[in-house]
């Protein structure tokens, strides 16, 4: 083809079918957006999100991803077990349509009880949800999580996508309340020497 030849731009793109990751990546940038923009926007139909075929899909690979995919709630089912016995897309097109018709309810959880760390020989309490519950689970985080991240703010740390308090605390530390004007002094310290500090 010559360098000089014209672009041929009456031409239409193919229209190339989005994967289920990049589908549920741009529904949530959309519903943060939504609520960035407009704070108390009402999200209506956000159900429909849920139990779309995409969201169910990374809903599933998440689920597949943790370390508790090896195992299995009140149904004895694994991930490894839906995957080979059932297979994924029966599994979530069965899941997909009992959360449409509102048939899905959730099991009742597997109780096992793990040891505390530090050897002291108690024990806690661990419930384990079959995989069914943890799709849904991780599908209804993945369409609110959008909209309520968008209520943070840029100091709201603890737990979220940034890390917990040890990773943020370098970054702030108030020393004081805030004055009238509404300003808080920052100081930068290093982690370990806080938590390093005698109680």
């Amino acid at each position: 083809m010559p360098k000089d030849a014209p672009v041929n731009a009456g031409a239409l793109l193919e229209v190339v079918p989005l994967g289920p990751r990049q589908r549920v990546s741009e529904m949530q940038a959309k519903l943060h957006r939504w609520a960035v923009a407009d704070p108390g926007r009402r999200f209506d139909d956000l159900f429909n999100l849920v139990h779309d075929p995409a969201t169910l899909i990374v809903a599933f690979d998440r689920v597949a991803g943790n370390r508790g995919a090896r195992t299995a709630g009140v149904d004895d089912l694994t991930v490894a077990d839906v995957e080979e016995r059932i297979g994924v897309p029966g599994f979530l097109d069965d899941l997909r349509t009992q959360l449409k018709t509102g048939a899905f309810r959730a099991l009742p959880v597997r109780e096992k009880k793990i040891p505390k760390p530090g050897g002291s020989g108690k024990v806690r309490r661990l419930g384990i949800p079959v995989i069914a519950d943890r799709v849904v689970q991780a599908a209804l985080k993945l369409v609110l999580e959008p909209i309520f991240e968008a209520d943070f703010r840029p100091v709201s740390y603890g737990s979220g996508p940034t890390g917990g308090l040890r990773t943020q605390l370098p970054r702030f530390t108030s020393s004081g309340p805030a004055d009238t004007a509404g300003s808080w002094t920052r100081t930068s310290r290093r982690a370990s020497t806080i938590s390093n500090t005698p109680r």
